[in-house]
């Protein structure tokens, strides 16, 4: 049994630990003084799913130099998400397997879609103090715009005043 955490912006994420498609674990309270961006989608080797991914890939380096770590997320099993990551060109951005207990992630964060047996396509980007600072869902074949994440932070950074 799994325990449902509707999250809003404002709300601490729960932690948790999953491993990612070379079999290595992530916890995300281990992430110190950064945001961490959980790019949920449903399933590996569907096309929107494997452009959204990419697009996590193609945007590493301007989220990393914005302080965010970027990870997808599915219920997809770790050799799945290693072979499919392959086959797909995503090379450093970490994949994590919320596979066993199926979906216990998404559940937990109601994000799971139990008549389809997976996870609602979604991003959310935690703070670093475990705060949820924006999230939103997509219709499943909407691939995530990235740079709605980009613009929120800057946009949110502090701007530093002139002396």
């Amino acid at each position: 049994m799994y325990l449902v955490i509707i999250m809003n912006v404002g709300d601490t994420i729960p932690d948790f630990t999953l491993k990612d498609q070379n079999n290595e674990e992530f916890r995300l309270y281990d992430i110190e003084d950064k945001m961490v961006l959980l790019s949920f989608h449903p399933l590996a080797w569907t096309g929107v799913c494997t452009k959204q991914m990419q697009s996590l890939e193609d945007y590493k380096d301007e989220l990393e130099g914005l302080d965010v770590i970027p990870i997808g997320v599915s219920v997809d099993s770790t050799p799945s998400k290693r072979a499919w990551t392959e086959s797909i060109g995503v090379k450093e951005v970490q994949l994590l397997s919320d596979f066993w207990p199926h979906g216990d992630l998404s559940k937990s964060l109601d994000l799971f879609l139990e008549d389809k047996g997976v996870s609602k396509r979604a991003n959310i980007l935690v703070g670093k103090n475990k705060e949820i600072v924006f999230m939103k869902i997509y219709e499943m074949s909407t691939i995530p715009n990235l740079d709605e994440i980009t613009d929120f932070i800057r946009k949110e950074k502090p701007k530093k005043r002139e002396v």
